[in-house]
């Protein structure tokens, strides 16, 4: 297949532009996904492809036939790709000021590692709610609930300070759950 095409490049070079349309329909597909594989779209590919075989076409009095075109053609593609993705870096500065504010930069666009001043809010408006419930149980239910949830205690030592077997703690537990989790299934 390498000495057709060379006998094609051999005919665009002399003046033949028929021949490559030969080349091109040969290597069109493997160029474009070549081209896709690095820029990821499927549009910008075509024309990167295209513009690949335009260049090959205006150079190829530069081509040296003693080497595979098809290197030479992907090498082309290749550059272009990469001169492509270069252009669409985007170049800004994180320090810059947004255009059509007055001092906002880049750094105030970031996400912040804290919570909203909103979220901060709803977030201790149910915390107040939750503990109003709790509060609301029956006591035998709050003890175990507040002791094992909100002071982090274990199931024995929570048994130990109620003296409660085991069982009923757990009991307790979650029946309390399930009473709160019924108060609370609006929330």
């Amino acid at each position: 297949m390498e000495n057709i095409i060379k006998y094609h490049i051999k005919n665009v070079k002399k003046g033949d532009h028929a021949a490559f349309e030969e080349i091109v329909s040969f290597y069109q597909n493997k160029v474009y996904h070549i081209v896709y594989r690095m820029v990821g779209d499927s549009h910008e590919a075509q024309d990167i492809a295209q513009e690949a075989f335009i260049r090959a076409y205006t150079n190829i009095h530069s081509f040296d036939e003693n080497r595979k075109f098809s290197t030479w053609l992907y090498r082309i593609a290749t550059n272009l790709s990469i001169d492509r993705l270069r252009k669409k870096k985007p170049d800004f500065h994180l320090d810059a000021e947004v255009k059509g504010t007055e001092g906002l930069d880049m750094y105030s666009q970031l996400a912040a590692d804290q919570a909203l001043p909103e979220e901060e809010v709803e977030s201790m408006e149910l915390q107040s709610y939750i503990h109003k419930e709790i509060l609301s149980l029956p006591p035998k239910y709050r003890s175990v609930i507040v002791l094992r949830f909100l002071d982090d205690l274990s199931l024995a030592e929570i048994g130990e300070i109620l003296d409660l077997p085991l069982g009923t703690v757990k009991t307790r537990i979650h029946r309390g759950r399930e009473l709160l989790r019924k108060k609370l299934r609006h929330v």
